[in-house]
C-alpha cells in the first residue's frame, strides 16, 4: 500500500513540472521563472577577472615613465681619506729575555714570581750548589798537587845545575870521566824540562778549577737585564734537567711601557706597507680604547699555515700606563695612504646612472647632482678612496652640493611630474 502511495506522488509531481497552462483570452503564455545555479557563477567569475585587471593597470601605471621619482642625496663633504689594510696580530713586549739553566739540579731557593721588579744581577732562583762545590774542590785540590810539584821540581833543576857546573870544572882537569859529566847535563835538562811539564799541569788544573767555578755560578738564577717577570716556569724543590737543552725557568720583560704589535699581514696586502706607516689597534679589554703606533718593521719572513701566506709586520706602541699586556690580541689597521681636508663624495655616487641616462664615455668619470630638482651630470677627476669614501681632485663642485646616490620611483597617485635628467 505504501508503495503504490510513492508511485501516485511522484506521478502527480512530474506531471505538475510538466505542465503548461493553457492560453486565456488577451494573455501570451509565458515560461516558468526558473535560473539555473551556474549562471551565479558565472557573474562572480567576471567580477574576479575585472578587479584583478584593474588591479594590474593601476600597479603598471605607479611603475610607468610617467610615474614621478624621488632621488636620494649626500653632500659634498672636505674631510680625511685614507687608506688602510686590516689585520689581527698580538700585543708582545719588545723584547723578552728567556732567562734559563745551564746546570742541572733541585731548586733550593725561588726569590722572583710573577710581576717581580727586578734589576741586572739580582738573584732569581737558587739550585742546590753542593755537588757543583764538591767539583770545585776538588779542583782546588789538583792545583795545589801541581803546584807543589813545581816547587818540587825547582829544587831539584837548582841541584841539578849546581852538579853540573861542577863536574864542568873537574871534567877539564880530567878529575872527572866525560860519562859522568855528561849524565849530570841529561839530568839538568830532564830538570828543566820537568819545570815546562809543571806549568802546563798547573794551568790544565786551572782551567778545570775556571770551569768547575763556572758551573757552580749557573746555580745561581740571575737576572740579566732591568725588567718585570712576565711568567715563572718552576716551583721550589723541582728538579730542573739540563741535558739535552736549556729549561726556561723565567720569561722577563725589559720594558713594559714600549710594547709591540706582531700582526700578520697577507701576502696580497704586504706589498703596500711600509715602514714609517701608522697604525691604530683595538684591544677586546679596551674595546672603546684606540691605540696608536708605528711601523717598525715589515719582517721578511713568510708564515705558511694551512697554505695561506702571512708576513709579521711589527707596530710599535707607548705604553706608559701599563694599559697592554703580552698576549692581548689586537685588531690593527695599517694606514698605508692619507688625504687630509680634501674634496669627498660618498663611492655610491660614482656608480649611480639616472633611468634613461646614457652612459657616455666609460673612461670618463662623473657624478650626478641635484640641481632645481632635476639631476645633472658633473664630471670629475677621482684620487684616493678608503671604500666609502672618493676624493675629488678636480671637478665642478664644491662643498655642500647635493650628488645624487640612489633613486625612488613615487606612487602614481603622486600628482606632479619631474623633469628628465638633463645631460
Amino acid at each position: 500500500m505504501n508503495t503504490q502511495l510513492g508511485t501516485g506522488a511522484a506521478a502527480e509531481t512530474r506531471e505538475a513540472l510538466s505542465y503548461v497552462p493553457l492560453p486565456s483570452a488577451g494573455r501570451p503564455v509565458s515560461a516558468p521563472a526558473v535560473q539555473p545555479r551556474f549562471a551565479t557563477r558565472r557573474w562572480v567569475l567576471v567580477g574576479i577577472a575585472t578587479l584583478l585587471l584593474a588591479t594590474s593597470l593601476g600597479i603598471w601605471w605607479s611603475f610607468s615613465g610617467n610615474a614621478p621619482v624621488g632621488y636620494e642625496t649626500a653632500p659634498v663633504a672636505i674631510g680625511d681619506i685614507a687608506r688602510d689594510i686590516n689585520a689581527t696580530g698580538s700585543v708582545n713586549p719588545e723584547l723578552t729575555i728567556i732567562v734559563g739553566t745551564y746546570v742541572s739540579g733541585v731548586i733550593q731557593e725561588l726569590r722572583c714570581d710573577y710581576n717581580t721588579e727586578v734589576k741586572r744581577g739580582q738573584t732569581c732562583a737558587k739550585i742546590d750548589p753542593r755537588p757543583y762545590q764538591s767539583i770545585v774542590d776538588q779542583a782546588k785540590a789538583s792545583l795545589a798537587i801541581a803546584r807543589a810539584q813545581l816547587e818540587k821540581d825547582k829544587a831539584s833543576l837548582t841541584y841539578a845545575k849546581a852538579n853540573l857546573e861542577r863536574l864542568a870544572t873537574l871534567v877539564k882537569t880530567s878529575a872527572v870521566s866525560e860519562d859522568a859529566y855528561d849524565n849530570a847535563k841529561n839530568v839538568y835538562d830532564q830538570a828543566l824540562a820537568q819545570i815546562t811539564f809543571d806549568d802546563a799541569t798547573i794551568q790544565q788544573r786551572q782551567a778545570v778549577l775556571d770551569a768547575a767555578q763556572v758551573n757552580l755560578d749557573y746555580t745561581n738564577i740571575i737576572s740579566p737585564v732591568d725588567g718585570t717577570v712576565v711568567s715563572r716556569a718552576v716551583t721550589m724543590g723541582q728538579t730542573v734537567a739540563a741535558s739535552f737543552q736549556t729549561p726556561t725557568l723565567f720569561l722577563i720583560a725589559t720594558d713594559l711601557t714600549r710594547m709591540q704589535v706582531d700582526a700578520n699581514v697577507s701576502e696580497s696586502d704586504i706589498g703596500g706597507i711600509q715602514t714609517g706607516n701608522k697604525a691604530t689597534f683595538t684591544v677586546d679589554a679596551y674595546p672603546k680604547r684606540l691605540f696608536e703606533g708605528t711601523v717598525t718593521q715589515v719582517r721578511q719572513s713568510p708564515q705558511t699555515v694551512q697554505n695561506v701566506i702571512t708576513y709579521d709586520v711589527v707596530i710599535s706602541v707607548n705604553n706608559p700606563d701599563l694599559a697592554l699586556k703580552p698576549g692581548l690580541t689586537a685588531a690593527t689597521r695599517i694606514i698605508t695612504d692619507r688625504r687630509s681636508d680634501v674634496l669627498r663624495v660618498p663611492n655610491q655616487a660614482l656608480r649611480y646612472v639616472p633611468t634613461g641616462a646614457a652612459l657616455g664615455d666609460a673612461k670618463q668619470t662623473r657624478v650626478w647632482v641635484l640641481r632645481d630638482g632635476s639631476p645633472v651630470p658633473v664630471r670629475v677627476t677621482v684620487g684616493l678612496d678608503d671604500d666609502e669614501s672618493t676624493e675629488i681632485v678636480q671637478g665642478a663642485l664644491k662643498a655642500g652640493d647635493k650628488v645624487i646616490i640612489a633613486e625612488q620611483r613615487n606612487s602614481a597617485k603622486a600628482r606632479s611630474s619631474v623633469p628628465p635628467p638633463r645631460l
